[in-house]
Order: C-alpha cells, then structure tokens, then sequence
C-alpha cells in the first residue's frame, strides 16, 4: 500500500484496517509519501514516479497529488479522498467508476458553501465580502471555485481568492491572509486542502493578527484556537477508505466499488476565540455544535 498525503483521522483509519486483519508490520506494509517525508509536494509528477516504484499492490492517495497519480498508477488500484471526483474528470459514475480506481467523496459544492457561509453570518451579520483560502490545484478551477462562487452569489457576498501556490510555504499562507484583510475582508473560509494542517500555526497566527472572522473545514484548527468548523466527519470517512482497501486487497475490482459519498458533517465553535474577537455567539448556534470548547 502507499498513501499520499496529511490525513484526517488516520487513528480510526488504521484501526479499522486492523480490525479487518491488516496489521502494519505484520500483514501490511505501509509506505507514506508527503511534504513530512522524502518527497518534496510541491512536484507531484516525482511524488506519484516515487509511489510507484515499489509497485504497490494498492494506492491510497489525498489532494493535490491525486491527478498525477492516477496518471502514473496505470492499472495499480488507487482509492482517493476527493471532492466530487465526476467534476474532477476522475470518474463519470460513481455507483460504477470503472478502470482501477474508487474512494470516498466529500460533497462541497454550493450547499455546503452557502452552509458555512450561513454559520458564519450567524457569528457575524454584516458579512460582506468573504476571502476564500485555497491551493491552486486543478480542483479549484475546475470544481472548488465554482462551487464558492455559486455559493457567495446567492448569499450576495463578493468573493476574495486568496490561493496559494505548490509548495505551500508558511510565508504564502500569511502573505495571502495579510492581503485579504487589506482587501476588505470581513471573514475567510479554509478549504480541506491537507496541506493546510501542516501550515496550521502560519495560518491561525495570520488569521488571529487580521482580526478576521474565519471558517475553517478541519476541526484541528478549532482545537489549536480557531473560531469555528463546519467539516466532514473523519471517522465515517476513513472508515470507508479502509473498507475499500480491505476489499481490493481481497482481490474486488476498485472500479466494481462505488463511491461513497460522505453525509456527516459536525460544528465546532471556540467561544474563547470568540470572546476575543469581541463577538457574541448566539444560543441557537450553540445548540446546533456538536462540540463547544471554552
């Protein structure tokens, strides 16, 4: 197995593993390419040549590196954590996605945009004009962006893209931030991308000093001092990746696997960091988190 990228509850995803018999450095052997390993992310063609090199019975791939990927795995069943993976030309159906590849899907499209930017009106009334942080990968010009673009039109907000470029480097994170705030900015939102877990000190450090109302889509950030998430559940999620490893491994077609599209997702609110941007967080909104930390 190989698995590219900074994961979200990998705890629950290599439990499950096991509970399926697959045991790292027992009865499965677990090679991790990413920006913390030996492979520089910001060349995702090296990153995938290195994934297949040992010949990997099967890939498990996350952001931006999944198109290389799947360009370089040939016939290697890969199981990739995307958006949705038929506006990303992955796949044109999910129930049967064909070829050698399947995964899990985490629906962002304008509904859940326009949900994210309703929890943040609730934070914060006069929203007007929103920054969006994202990297500038495939997926943002060919589903992300429009998806966020849909999403603030019918909220009647105007849109600040702050993208970053590969390698995502602290100092672009804050550079960007910095800029959206002297561009007006009222709030910004943070998109999955995982590399974002990685700069998540630049990114709070940036956020906190601009004084901005922010929406993240990872619960790490709220828990390091974030305002608030609106995010996919991890455990849902990984526990279905293992579940689709756990049958390619057992000789199932990754294209007779559908999609699973992930339907979980959880609020978490910081009222410290609340509290010190000066805002009240209304009780309705309390009563709808799924976790509070004060």
């Amino acid at each position: 197995m190989r698995e590219d990228g900074a994961g979200i509850g990998y705890l629950t995803f290599f439990a499950e593993l096991r509970r399926f018999g697959w045991i790292e450095g027992a009865t499965l052997a677990v090679e991790r390419y990413g920006k913390e390993r030996n492979v520089n992310v910001g060349d995702l063609g090296a990153l995938a040549d290195a994934a297949m090199r040992g010949m990997p019975d099967v890939i498990y791939a996350i952001g931006p590196g999944v198109f290389d990927i799947k360009d370089h795995a040939g016939t290697t069943p890969l199981v990739t954590f995307t958006y949705d993976p038929i506006a990303l030309g992955l796949t044109e159906n999910l129930a049967h996605p064909g070829g050698s590849i399947t995964g899990i899907s985490v629906d962002t499209g304008p509904t859940i945009w326009g949900k994210r930017i309703e929890l943040l009106r609730e934070m914060l009334p006069s929203l007007s004009k929103l920054a969006f942080l994202s990297l500038r990968t495939p997926a943002w010009d060919r589903f992300l962006r429009p998806a966020v673009a849909a999403a603030c039109d019918a909220a009647r907000l105007s849109l600040i893209p702050v993208l970053i470029d590969l390698p995502p480097l602290p100092e672009a994170y804050r550079r960007g931030i910095e800029a959206a705030a002297r561009d007006g900015a009222d709030a910004i939102m943070i998109a999955e991308n995982p590399e974002t877990l990685s700069n998540a000190p630049a990114i709070l450090e940036a956020v906190t000093a601009a004084r901005l109302v922010a929406m993240y889509a990872l619960r790490a950030f709220v828990d390091a001092g974030g305002l608030i998430a609106y995010t996919p559940d991890p455990d849902e999620l990984n526990r279905r990746s293992a579940a689709d490893i756990d049958a390619i491994l057992r000789g199932v077609k990754p294209g007779d696997i559908p999609y699973f599209q992930g339907t979980k997702f959880n609020l978490f609110i910081n009222l410290k960091t609340a509290k010190a941007l000066g805002l009240t967080v209304p009780q309705l909104l309390l009563a709808q988190a799924d976790e509070v930390i004060e």
